[in-house]
């Protein structure tokens, strides 16, 4: 896909592939809404704006299109692009002993019963010891502070996302 392929897609094609990127439909169909892009930074730049007016529901919705950290299936239904990024952004666990995984799933529990939603964190590059670092620290967040520190991991992912989308 190219930006140029992009900004001629229909509507609905141009939301379909904005949501292999973030699992928020409103975001999606907001993207889709604010072509022509004359360029990626301008798309990333776009996406960031959108982002950020959302709703904690739709921020929500987004974190839902994703894995628990060390998992491999989403709450949501996703397309087989995504589980593929995800898979590829969590590959610091592929190597992770049996002890960090069970940690991980442990923690991951722990996480969603105290905030509501899955631990959402900018996975690429990181290793299971570092994404569990990274769980334990924000587990001692208030609740209004870690949907905002999620919202801006999921921000990230979506522009790495953007950035393959694009093949850049």
């Amino acid at each position: 896909m190219d930006l140029i392929r992009l900004n001629r897609l229909r509507p609905a094609e141009a939301t379909a592939e904005f949501l292999k990127c973030c699992g928020s439909e409103v975001w999606a169909r907001r993207m889709a809404e604010s072509r022509p892009f004359e360029s990626p930074e301008q798309l990333t730049l776009r996406a960031s704006e959108i982002w950020r007016t959302l709703d904690r529901d739709d921020w929500l919705e987004a974190f839902r299109s994703h894995p628990k950290i060390g998992g491999k299936k989403a709450v949501e239904n996703v397309s087989q692009q995504s589980r593929a990024w995800s898979g590829e952004e969590q590959s610091g666990v592929k190597d992770a002993s049996q002890q960090a995984l069970s940690e991980l799933a442990l923690l991951n529990k722990q996480y969603d019963e105290r905030f509501g939603f899955i631990f959402i964190v900018c996975a690429t590059g990181k290793t299971s010891d570092e994404m569990l670092a990274i769980l334990k620290l924000r587990l001692g967040n208030n609740a209004e502070t870690e949907i905002r520190v999620a919202a801006s991991e999921q921000e990230r992912i979506t522009e790495i996302r953007l950035r393959k989308l694009l093949d850049l």
